[in-house]
């Protein structure tokens, strides 16, 4: 099979995005399985009629599928418990889609759960947490976090093309404009480019603003053949190019500023057989303001260097060139330590034209790209591009 080849079989059938933001009475699994509940009643579906489970948590471990399939009382004939980082659930889809046109499974439900806020993680700033990577010694010493090396790379991009701390900040204000439209979004005030710039500095040039919020969460994702998806509750969105890539420094290898979303995005426009141009809009992974502008450049959605201005006035506001995150995203709407399945959700949402005041207009082509790990050093990529059903 070729790489455009791609079987357009399959569908996402249900979604269901969890209220929570702060639930200190719940657990992760308890937010999974009222979320699994929610996508099952979103597309017209029983628990029974699951016979693929896909999950991954900040938490879970070796077993942690088996854990989940055993609180859910399922007995499903697929699992996969893929864990990449916060792009784990985008692949998650893609690897729903593969087991569905193989015959594997015939309705996969993708979860995630988190009580990250609740539980006071230190997302970003807690350093390697022990890590049993023999490359940690080389880093581990040194005090890195994973918002320094965001901060690295903002620096090298800023040296390198001239991108100025007020580009960035323009994304963190129009993800703000976006949440503010989102009655679910836990950060809803206006804020300016000096709001941005005079919050705090957590490791220059990122500032409090440039960081993602850390809320507690999660979510559900159905994902059936098309054929089955036509005669449920809500009209089918259909996978039409997927990608997945990992980017690491290798032996020698030294282009930071190439990440992930280079090679799987290329993939997946590729499968699809769609133009940049044609992408309605986009849910970008947005741990960090640099995260947005680095991933719509190895996209390819502008070249290399010019992020800063292709988000700047409006570019990727809802009426902008392309909209970005119209949810409000990681910075403003939730981020409970892995968000990746908000992105999908989000982009279900928007091309079955359900989501309001935050309406992309006349929505029928989606990307969705998440980003697990850390950019400028070892990371994931999952790339989606979703269509309605023609």
């Amino acid at each position: 099979m070729t790489k455009n080849a791609f079987p357009r079989g399959a569908a996402i059938a249900g979604v269901y995005e969890h209220p929570s933001r702060f639930s200190p009475n719940k657990t992760e699994f308890q937010i999974m399985a009222e979320s699994a509940k929610g996508a099952l009643d979103d597309a017209g579906l029983q628990r029974t009629d699951v016979d693929g489970l896909f999950g991954a948590s900040m938490s879970m471990g070796m077993m942690g599928i088996v854990d989940l399939a055993e609180y859910l009382d399922l007995y499903p004939d697929y699992l996969d418990g893929t864990n990449i980082g916060g792009s784990s659930f985008v692949a998650h889809v893609t690897h729903a889609a593969a087991a569905v046109n193989a015959g594997l499974c015939q309705v996969a439900l993708v979860l995630y759960g988190s009580t990250a806020a609740s539980n006071s993680m230190a997302i970003g700033t807690g350093g390697t947490g022990g890590s049993r990577n023999p490359d940690a010694a080389f880093s581990a010493p040194y005090g890195m976090t994973t918002v320094g090396s965001y901060a690295t790379y903002a620096n090298l991009h800023m040296a390198t093309y001239g991108t100025t701390s007020e580009q960035l900040a323009e994304i963190a204000v129009t993800m703000r404009q976006h949440a503010g439209l989102n009655p679910l979004a836990k950060m809803r005030n206006p804020i300016t480019v000096d709001d941005v710039l005079q919050s705090r500095m957590i490791s220059r040039p990122l500032h409090l603003l440039d960081c993602c919020i850390i809320s507690d969460g999660g979510g559900a994702v159905v994902v059936t053949s098309l054929e089955r998806a036509r005669d449920l509750a809500k009209p089918p969105v259909q996978l039409l190019g997927c990608g997945e890539a990992v980017q690491h420094q290798g032996v020698g290898y030294s282009d930071i500023l190439t990440i992930a979303a280079k090679q799987s995005g290329a993939r997946a426009f590729e499968m699809a057989g769609v133009k940049h141009s044609d992408i309605d809009l986009a849910m970008i992974y947005d741990s960090f303001t640099i995260t947005v502008l680095a991933t719509l450049e190895n996209l390819g959605f502008c070249p290399s260097g010019e992020g800063g201005n292709f988000v700047s006035n409006g570019g990727i506001s809802l009426g902008g060139t392309l909209p970005v995150n119209p949810d409000g995203g990681g910075l403003s709407s939730n981020h409970p330590g892995m968000r990746g399945i908000f992105l999908v959700i989000e982009a279900v949402k928007q091309l079955r034209q359900e989501c309001d005041a935050r309406q992309v207009p006349n929505a029928e082509l989606a990307l969705a790209h998440g980003t697990g790990g850390t950019i400028g050093d070892k990371h994931s990529g999952a790339t989606l591009i979703l269509g309605v059903d023609r």
